[in-house]
This record gives structure tokens, sequence and C-alpha cells, in this order.
């Protein structure tokens, strides 16, 4: 779909109202990791260096339409400050008279943050009226936070249908690399989908299969599609009761000239903890009283000849029991794999969810990929074909 941008707007003496997530994990008052900050800063910058006054809207944790204390902006505006190197004001609502004294107030060349949004219980409702008081407050909106874009609120679609809108740099970006993924991707297509459950990701198989040339399943997920071919996965994380639902993916897969890839050999143990004894066997000869915790190195070596021949990737989820070793091992081979052909410009990589970001950053293989989201559910629901009424609205 079509969206405007930042170089479509005239943003000179605009008080331009701009969407971010700034919703960091942090300790006894102290921002832990900044990349979400630091992730809105090219906006920013670019908002003010075309005569523009951002004033930012943005939730924090989950106040549930309260005023929580310990849930307000005003514990992160020195951090955001400090990231975006200007002075960075602070109003005490994100609507009503303090908020329109604050924009009013604002300087040329400095940052209003507005109070968090969902203070407010009309925010997650997308109320009307709430939406109206939030786009009271501006000449244009911009909306750079992809990862709250699947939620239809008052800061992320009720605004834009009532300002001149556009996608910031950071919603740019990821829309564009989502775009060469998935709706018009180089050929021949590969998606790596891993984790815990087919149940979480039935949307996302059944859209997959239809979009890539192969897929290839790993984690407990591949178990689940192990044993609806037959294959005796002893004690391992299974969803028998799936067993049809992975037949059915299999065969609407075959129909469709997608080539489902599951593990040719595992890495087997009695227990599940770091450094437990373990063995590689092939895929149809798990023991009885042993579970399936990775993908073996004959698994990885066919993996890794896949990614040779593809011009696109798509991952979400990792391999195996990424979080403990030695069952670590093929996520972050097959990782590095990619992240080494992305490098040389022979693929381009696009990888998100929770997992996935940490099993890549892990691996060491994140700074390689073409691009990583940070944006959980927002990413999934793109993959599963779903439309994002925050993106829709930008339209």
């Amino acid at each position: 779909m079509a969206w405007k941008t930042l170089d479509d707007m005239d943003l000179n003496a605009k008080t331009v109202l701009t969407r971010v997530d700034i919703n960091v994990p942090m300790d006894g008052g102290r921002v832990t990791d900044a990349t979400r900050i630091e992730r809105i800063k090219p906006t920013i910058d670019d908002i003010l260096a075309m005569g523009g006054r951002p004033v930012l809207m943005a939730h924090f944790g989950r106040p549930k339409g309260q005023v929580v204390p310990e849930m307000s902006l005003s514990h992160i505006r020195e951090a955001v400050q400090d990231v975006l190197g200007v002075r960075v004001n602070f109003a005490t609502d994100c609507i009503g008279l303090a908020a329109k004294e604050a924009v009013a107030a604002l300087p040329d060349g400095e940052v209003l943050l507005l109070e968090n949004t969902r203070f407010h219980a009309e925010e997650e409702k997308n109320d009307p009226q709430f939406a109206a008081a939030l786009a009271a407050l501006g000449d244009v909106y911009v909306n750079d936070a992809f990862s709250a874009a699947h939620r239809a609120h008052g800061s992320t679609e009720g605004v834009a249908k009532l300002l001149p809108s556009c996608a910031g740099r950071l919603m740019q970006a990821e829309l564009s690399a989502l775009e060469k993924a998935l709706a018009t991707p180089e050929r021949p297509v590969v998606a790596v989908v891993g984790g815990a459950k087919v149940s979480t990701k039935l949307d996302l198989l059944g859209n997959l299969v239809r979009k890539v040339d192969y897929l290839i399943i790993g984690g407990g997920m591949a178990n689940t599609f192990l044993a609806a071919e037959g294959v005796d996965v002893g004690k391992s994380l299974c969803e028998h009761d799936l067993a049809e639902t992975a037949r059915e993916i299999t065969k609407k897969a075959g129909e469709v000239g997608c080539e489902i890839v599951l593990p040719v050999d595992v890495v087997v143990a009695r227990e599940f903890k770091a450094g437990a004894a373990n063995e590689t066997v092939p895929t149809t000869e798990c023991p009885a009283d042993a579970m399936i915790l990775d993908a073996g190195p004959k698994s990885v070596v066919k993996i890794s000849e896949i990614f040779e021949n593809a011009k696109t990737l798509i991952w979400n989820g990792p391999l195996g029991a990424f979080e403990i070793e030695p069952f670590d091992m093929a996520t972050n081979a097959a990782a590095r794999k990619a992240a080494e052909l992305s490098a040389a410009g022979e693929l381009i990589s696009v990888a998100g969810g929770g997992d996935t970001v940490s099993a890549l950053n892990k691996a060491g293989a994140a700074d390689d990929f073409t691009y990583i989201s940070t944006a959980g559910g927002a990413f999934l629901e793109w993959m599963e074909g779903k439309e994002l009424p925050g993106v829709a609205a930008l339209g």
C-alpha cells in the first residue's frame, strides 16, 4: 500500500504530533535499554531540520486508563533528552489545558513530551472525542510507532484520520523492509518459523505457505509436525492434538509449491538444563525417554544450502532451546550463515519477534541482518497478512 513520508509534508513552523514507541525497560528509575529511544532520533532530527516542532505522544506500561505515577513518562524525559541531544520539555497531560499550554510555550528547536496516553481509558477505546482532543494540539500527525500500529487506538488511528498524516523514518524503514520481504520479494523466499507452539502461529503458517518457497520449521513446532507424520518424538514438547492441523498445513504447502523443511537429525537429552548429557540422532530415532531440544548438524547443513540459494529470508523464532547451551547450536549456526550472506549482499534478511531478536543477538548475527524489527505483535500480524489499523490510517 502507499503511505506518505516526512518528505511529502510541509513541516515548517508546524506543530508535529509524533506517535513514538519509547516503552523502554527500567530498573530503579534508570533506563536499562535505550534502543527504542535511539530508533526515533532520525525522525525527530528530520522534523526539527524541516522547521517543525515535535510533540511526542507515547504510552508507557499498562496503566489501564488510570493515572499510575510510576508509569509517568516524566521518568524517562532525561533519557529521551540525552539521546535526542536537544531540550525535551514535559507536559503533565496529553490532552486538555496542561497540554495546550505546553504546546503553546514550546520554543523552536526543542521537543515536547506529552504524558502517557494510556492514563486515559479513551486512548485504548479509540474514543473520537479523545482523538479530537489530541489532534487539536497539532497541525500534522506523524506515526513512528510501528510496534503499536496493530492497535486501533486514539493516538495510532484516531488522530491519523483528523490531521494530514505520514510515516516517520522508523515506520518507513519497517514498512519498506516488510514490503520487500513479503509483498514484492526477490525469489526464492525462505521463512524460518520456530518457537514452542504451533497453536500460537497458525495464522502465520497459513499465510506464509502461500507466500514463500521454503518454510523451515524449528523448535517445539517442528516436533508437532514430525509427530503428525508418524515420528515418535518421545517426551518432547509437542501439541499432539494439532496433528491434523499440521497435516492440513503441509497439504496446503504442497498444493501451492511451498516446501516445508523439518529437521533430518536432532539433539536429544533426558533433562532440560544447561550442559545436560545429550546425543545427536536421526529424526526418526528419538529415544522414548528423551526429548528433542535442538536441530542437528545435518539439518543445519540443509538449512544453510537453502539460504545460499535464496534471495529473501524472513525469520521468526528459534530452531531449538536457544536459551541454554548446547541446545543453541542450530539457531546460532543458521543465524550466522544468514548474517554472512546478508553482509555479502547475497540475501535480504528480515527478522522480528521477541525471542528472535534475543536469539540473533546471542548468536552475534543481528548486526548483519538487513532489518531487525523490534515490533513483536505488529510484526507477527503483518506476517499473518492482517491489516494494521495504524498503517491503514496513513493510506
